[in-house]
C-alpha cells in the first residue's frame, strides 16, 4: 500500500512538473521575431521528445508505451531535421539541448523507471506537452508572419496531433486513429502492463 501511494504520488508530481512546458518551450533563446521564437521552442520540444522517446525505450514497463515511443523518436527527429534545415536558411540560431526545465523534467521519471508508474507519468508528460505544442503550432498558424515557417507548422500538425492521440489523457493507443506521419506504423497492443 505504502509502496503505491508513493508511486501514485511520484507520478503526480511528475505529471505537474511536466505541465509547465509552455514556459520550458519559451525557454529558448530570445529571438528578433515570434517566427524564430515559435521555430526556437519547436526545436526544444523536439529535442525533449526525442530524449523522452528515447528514455521510455529503455525504461517503459509496457510495449505499448515502448511502441509509442519509437514513433515519437521518429517523428520528431524527422520534423526536426526539417527544422533545423529551415532555420540555418533563416539564420535562426537553434538550441543545442532541452532546456534546463525541460532536462529537469525528463529527470524527474527517473525514479519510477521500470514501473507502471513511469509509464503513467510519460504519458500523462507526453500528452501534456503535445498540447502544448498543438497551441503552439496553432499560434504560428494563425498570426505569423514567415510563410515557410508556417508551412513547416502546418506539415507538422498533423503528426504532432496524431502523437496526441496516441497519449491523449494518459492513455497509451499505439494505434492511432490517423496516421499522418508517412513513416507512421499501426501497431495493436496490448495496455501498458
Amino acid at each position: 500500500m505504502r509502496i503505491t501511494q508513493t508511486c501514485a504520488t511520484a507520478a503526480a508530481a511528475v505529471a505537474l512538473a511536466l505541465t509547465g512546458t509552455t514556459a520550458a518551450f519559451g525557454a529558448a533563446s530570445p529571438a528578433a521575431n515570434p517566427d524564430a521564437a515559435f521555430l526556437q521552442a519547436v526545436h526544444q520540444a523536439n529535442l525533449t521528445e526525442i530524449a523522452a522517446g528515447k528514455d521510455a525505450r529503455a525504461h517503459a514497463k509496457g510495449d505499448c508505451v515502448k511502441q509509442v515511443a519509437d514513433v515519437l523518436v521518429r517523428d520528431h527527429t524527422a520534423l526536426d531535421a526539417k527544422g533545423a534545415t529551415l532555420a540555418k536558411t533563416k539564420n535562426i540560431s537553434m538550441p543545442k539541448a532541452p532546456s534546463a526545465a525541460q532536462q529537469r523534467q525528463l529527470d524527474a521519471l527517473k525514479p519510477m523507471n521500470g514501473t507502471a508508474a513511469y509509464d503513467t507519468a510519460w504519458l500523462k508528460a507526453m500528452s501534456s506537452g503535445h498540447r502544448e505544442v498543438l497551441t503552439l503550432i496553432d499560434k504560428e498558424l494563425k498570426s505569423g508572419k514567415d510563410k515557410d515557417i508556417q508551412a513547416a507548422a502546418k506539415e507538422a500538425r498533423p503528426v504532432v496531433a496524431s502523437h496526441l492521440d496516441m497519449v491523449k489523457d494518459g492513455v497509451c493507443n499505439a494505434s492511432p486513429h490517423s496516421s499522418a506521419s508517412p513513416s507512421a506504423h499501426s501497431y495493436s497492443s496490448p495496455s501498458p502492463k
